[in-house]
C-alpha cells in the first residue's frame, strides 16, 4: 500500500473515531501526534489531511450539504462523511493531488470500510465537487 494511501486511511480512522467517541478532532489529533497508540506514529500526510479538514470544516460541510442531493450530512454513513471530507479537502485545497486520485482514493476507502452503496455515492459526490471546483475556491 502506498504511503499516501496509508495516510488517508489513518486520517479517516481518526476522523471516524473522534465522531464515534464524541471527541474534538483537533484534540484527538494532537493526542495521537504526542503519544501514538500504535508502534507507528501518524504519517505526516495524515496529520496534514486532518489539519486541512479542520481548517475548512464548515466550508467542506456546506459543500457536501449543497451537492449531496437529498442526503443530509447526518443521514450519511459516518465512514462516508469522513472520506468525503478528506476527498473534498484534497480536491479543493491540495494542488499536489490530482482530482481523479483524490476521488479514487476516497472510493477505495469506502469500498473497504463502508456499505455496498457507498462507493457510487462517494464517487458521484466528489466528481460533482471536482466539476464545480473553480466556483468553490
Amino acid at each position: 500500500m502506498a504511503a499516501r494511501t496509508k495516510a488517508r486511511k489513518r486520517a479517516l480512522e481518526l476522523l471516524f473515531e473522534a465522531e464515534q467517541r464524541g471527541l474534538n478532532v483537533g484534540d484527538l489529533l494532537e493526542q495521537r501526534v504526542a503519544a501514538p497508540t500504535t508502534q507507528h506514529p501518524l504519517p505526516e500526510y495524515a496529520v496534514q489531511l486532518v489539519r486541512g479538514v479542520l481548517e475548512r470544516w464548515s466550508q467542506i460541510d456546506e459543500i457536501l450539504t449543497t451537492y449531496s442531493q437529498g442526503w443530509t450530512l447526518e443521514r450519511m454513513a459516518a465512514v462516508d462523511r469522513a472520506a468525503l471530507r478528506l476527498g473534498v479537502w484534497e480536491i479543493l485545497w491540495n494542488d499536489e493531488v490530482p482530482d481523479s486520485v483524490a476521488i479514487s482514493e476516497a472510493v477505495s476507502l469506502v469500498e473497504a470500510l463502508s456499505t455496498d452503496d457507498s462507493p457510487r455515492f462517494v464517487n458521484g459526490l466528489l466528481a460533482r465537487v471536482s466539476e464545480v471546483r473553480d466556483t468553490l475556491v
